[in-house]
């Protein structure tokens, strides 16, 4: 009876020490994410990118002005849903954010840059 109660109690202290380690690695994990957090979700950098993906590869002049044009709008977020993130837009000669210099009948070829956070921050074309 002795030896019965006596692994009864070393059962219970191996369950609760199983316990607090796992309670531990979630509070770690839930720290790590916070501090990890860009400010948006997944689905809401994936839904960011989404806007600009679309433009990637080689486009008609016409398209690309759109695509600046929506950098624009993206930019100046007055919901801020974006949460303060912005796309640079950039040529071969540097930054360009008009309209002005982007000729409707050439061909552009537009790339995408990412951040450490996944978030599109930057976009070439030339």
């Amino acid at each position: 009876m002795e030896n019965a109660s006596k692994a009864l109690i070393i059962a219970g202290a191996i369950l609760l020490a199983i316990l607090l380690i796992s309670l531990g690695i979630m509070i770690f994990s839930q720290a790590q994410d916070t501090v990890n957090n860009s400010g948006m979700s997944k689905a809401e950098i994936e839904s960011f990118n989404a806007q600009f993906l679309k433009y990637e590869g080689t486009r008609k002049g016409s398209v690309v002005k759109t695509m600046v044009n929506e950098v624009i709008a993206s930019n100046s977020d007055d919901n801020h849903k974006n949460n303060g993130a912005t796309v640079t837009v950039n040529t071969k000669s540097g930054t360009a954010i008009t309209t002005s210099d982007i000729d409707t009948t050439k061909t552009y070829t537009v790339t995408v840059a990412y951040g450490d956070n996944g978030r599109i921050n930057a976009i070439t074309y030339n």
